[in-house]
């Protein structure tokens, strides 16, 4: 077979956790951008490979029936919301599928009751869902279809007007110098928009120089936009080099145009990477956090906090996550990759002791803050990599824990990590996770001595393949 080579009438039965429509050629498995579940299309293959090819729709036999309209007019080009043309009881069908495929191939069980596997909880909200959005500055704008259109049209090639260039918004998708300029985003409440498209504004009007990555140079790096569902605004501004003037003159222009905006800050970045965790955050004017409630508790976070970015869905994980826990007030609870404690406080009422971990030092100590503005007294927050953390050492200080919760990041737990707590063995382990595979790889390590007793899958991101899963295991 050809690269390039066209089949018709592929049928499309099923979904990839990237968003990719799965079929067959030839009998073998296909990968197609932009195809559904139920659709028949005609495909054009982009890759091969010795066990599947990847391909792109070219024609439309039939459209499935579960698709409905997009609302963003960004949608296609804009990788972020590749599931936005799916309805979303369709959606909540494959990502309560992935969830269970992965926990029986990867993690070999057997769901004999309905009771094991619950359904998914849907998000509350599948539009203005985030509390966070970062954004890139560039000066190589990405060109859609349609002005690429105009631009041959013209038969003037595209305009070296430096404004035509510019761009405020996300990456391309594997493309890490090409930025598609965003005019409007449904992810996060409507005034995220406005901030953006006013800076954007200001820094042309004030020719202000916009990041070229590849040759390094440009002022204008980063935009972070955070919110809560109490209202507060946090604006982050990242800079690639000090002028004292030009960013003065800009936040001043923020902070007089936007009195919604409760912290106002900004980093000068000059590293090669967008990353700030090693960088200092100035604080411009306003609180240096913002905060969140849940049920009653206060948590501050910073620029460099993170925390779950569907607030509404976060509130149903935490309690999905106590519930699981069982916790009668008489036990220890460790709590691995804590964060900024959001958890290890959330249960610390109904437990004797909580010792969270977590591997980033500005992190735990929000967590320490978010216990005292709390009130708690029986948390106690450690930073440092968890498999040197998690040691008898540990356990003959601040005890055995009848019940380890675990929230680890994409990639799952470190395999020694898995093995020290068959080692502890506590009682009950909750396993929170935003990766299925990984959660069933680490749970097939788990079976050693744990049995599941139930699974309760959760859709923070709706739109996309991303799903939470929460799973309670039980000492056999």
């Amino acid at each position: 077979m050809k690269t390039h080579q066209i089949f018709q009438n592929i049928e499309i039965a099923d979904i990839s956790t990237e968003g990719k429509g799965i079929g067959r050629v030839n009998n073998i498995v296909c990968f197609i951008d932009r195809a559904l579940p139920g659709d028949v299309v005609d495909v054009e293959i982009t890759k091969k490979k010795s066990n599947y090819r990847e391909g792109r729709v070219i024609h439309y036999q039939k459209r499935s029936e579960n698709r409905t309209q997009s609302i963003c007019k960004h949608f296609g080009t804009c990788g972020g919301c590749k599931w936005q043309d799916l309805s979303y009881t369709t959606q909540l069908f494959y990502k309560q599928k992935y969830v269970t495929d992965a926990l029986s191939r990867i993690g070999q069980l057997s769901f004999e009751t309905a009771t094991q596997l619950l359904p998914i909880i849907s998000s509350k909200n599948i539009f203005n869902y985030r509390n966070k959005l970062e954004f890139t500055f560039s000066n190589k704008k990405w060109l859609t279809n349609e002005e690429i259109k105009t631009v041959l049209a013209d038969n003037t090639g595209y305009r070296t007007d430096k404004n035509t260039h510019a761009a405020l918004g996300f990456h391309i998708p594997k493309l890490f110098d090409k930025v598609l300029d965003i005019q409007e985003c449904h992810l996060q409440d409507d005034f995220s928009n406005t901030i953006r498209l006013e800076v954007k504004k200001y820094a042309l009007e004030n020719d202000l120089s916009f990041h070229d990555i590849r040759k390094r140079e440009g002022f204008l790096r980063n935009l972070i936009i955070r919110n809560t569902s109490i209202g507060q605004w946090m604006v982050v501004v990242i800079f690639f080099y000090e002028d004292e003037k030009a960013i003065g003159q800009l936040m001043n222009h923020l902070q007089k145009k936007f009195s919604q905006i409760t912290s106002l800050q900004y980093v000068v970045n000059a590293k090669p990477n967008d990353t700030i965790f090693d960088l200092s955050v100035i604080s411009f004017s306003g609180k240096e956090y913002i905060e969140e409630k849940l049920e009653g508790l206060k948590f501050r976070i910073s620029p460099k906090s993170f925390f779950q970015t569907n607030s509404t869905q976060a509130y149903e994980l935490y309690k999905i996550t106590r519930d699981f826990a069982a916790l009668s007030g008489s036990e220890i609870v460790y709590d691995l990759y804590t964060g900024t404690g959001t958890i290890a406080n959330f249960v610390a009422s109904k437990a004797k002791k909580v010792v969270g971990m977590e591997y980033v030092a500005d992190a735990i100590e929000d967590a320490k803050i978010n216990s005292q503005i709390n009130n708690i007294f029986n948390t106690h927050f450690f930073a440092g990599d968890i498999k040197d953390l998690l040691n008898d050492k540990m356990i003959a200080e601040y005890g055995k824990p009848e019940v380890i919760i675990t929230d680890p990041p994409r990639a799952g737990m470190h395999e020694d990590i898995v093995r020290k707590m068959l080692e502890i063995a506590p009682e009950r382990i909750v396993y929170v996770s935003c990766n299925p595979a990984t959660q069933a790889r680490d749970i097939s390590i788990l079976n050693e001595k744990y049995s599941v007793e139930k699974v309760q899958p959760v859709d923070m991101f709706p739109h996309t393949a991303h799903v939470e899963s929460v799973a309670k295991l039980i000492r056999k």
